[in-house]
């Protein structure tokens, strides 16, 4: 199958929960044999118009991020490239509307693949672009209501969640750093602070905690457990990738989830494969309650105090490495099923 990713960013623009779901999904379609052409601006040096990157072919559509410009020229590129399917990124909205009117001609099925709303896109191109295509995947239920407010059908929609290495949380060692571990990227919305908050709750208990992640709020966090006196006990690890952090994580017998916004909790999933009881602090613009909703070994909560509590509260459980339950989310799996909603809409494409 020949399938055109069209994205303006990349990872090599800017790094965001979108960005990496466009580059895992062209490299486990371009791991599965599948022949993919990332349509994107430049982001390699020099004049050539196409540059080759862990089996994934990206393609020019403009010189630069331009959200007018790369609209205007992506319906000839993707004419040159004649895919089999397209999948576009929600962000800008106005490419999905671009993209469809391209594929018209082209007799070519179009999925949008939503992430989030960008706060940077209008709300009138938002309904335009979940309503264009001939599908929508999104990575949660949270994120299906988002798109089906904005008018896409209910049965549009195709949920396709975020993946992860199953073989990987099996076969990595065990390593024991912390008792209690929190992991993301350290933006705005971190939420950094619930945890530490609910952490000096426990200053009588005997605990360490970990904190895997960077971003622009890690000198925040760190300040917050220097005015909470607990700096000795929390250890900011910084990124790690997931060889890493897995170990970390089987070692951990507890892991929190506090984040405000949270598109697909990709670290709670991980945490949650891992064994670990599993405690979300729910926010409204958050999906990670969906993965610990009605299981034993997770819990929702509130407040930091009624975090501090949980965290105790989960000494009841034994310790755990390795949970078979979310084998589903393996990344052979997310894989088989990108394949099925493209295959289903090019059949039916065909058909009608």
């Amino acid at each position: 199958m020949r399938v055109a990713l069209v994205s303006m960013y990349t990872t090599h623009h800017e790094e965001t929960g979108a960005t990496r779901r466009t580059r895992r999904t062209a490299e486990l379609l371009s791991d599965r044999g599948h022949e993919v052409v990332v349509l994107c601006s430049q982001w390699w040096d020099g004049e050539v118009p196409e540059f080759e990157h862990q089996n994934v072919t990206y393609r020019r559509v403009t010189e630069s991020p331009s959200v007018g410009a790369f609209a205007s020229k992506v319906p000839f590129v993707l004419r040159d490239v004649a895919p089999d399917v397209i999948q576009v990124t929600s962000y800008p909205p106005s490419h999905v509307s671009a993209v469809k009117t391209a594929a018209r001609f082209l007799r070519t099925p179009v999925v949008a693949d939503w992430w989030n709303r960008d706060d940077r896109g209008g709300n009138r191109a938002y309904r335009r672009a979940a309503k264009s295509p001939d599908a929508v995947i999104v990575p949660s239920e949270m994120i299906r209501t988002q798109v089906r407010e904005l008018g896409a059908s209910a049965d549009a929609t195709r949920l396709v969640p975020e993946p992860l290495n199953m073989g990987l949380v099996r076969d990595a060692p065990v390593k024991e750093v912390a008792d209690v571990v929190y992991a993301r990227d350290l933006d705005e919305h971190a939420n950094v602070e619930s945890f530490l908050l609910a952490l000096a709750e426990l200053r009588d208990k005997d605990w360490s905690a970990a904190v895997i992640g960077d971003g622009p709020e890690r000198g925040t966090a760190e300040q917050t457990a220097r005015d909470l006196r607990i700096d000795d006990r929390v250890e900011f690890l910084g990124e790690l990738p997931a060889e890493k952090a897995v170990p970390i994580m089987k070692g951990a017998h507890v892991f929190a989830q506090t984040a405000t916004v949270e598109p697909f909790a990709t670290n709670l999933l991980w945490a949650l494969a891992c064994g670990c009881v599993c405690i979300v602090e729910y926010q409204a613009r958050s999906s990670a309650h969906e993965l610990v909703e009605g299981r034993e070994r997770g819990s929702l909560v509130t407040n930091p105090q009624e975090l501090a509590d949980e965290i105790v509260a989960a000494r009841r459980f034994d310790h755990e490495t390795v949970d078979d339950d979310f084998a589903h989310y393996d990344f052979r799996t997310v894989v088989d099923q990108f394949e099925g909603v493209y295959q289903t809409e090019i059949d039916d494409y065909g058909f009608f």
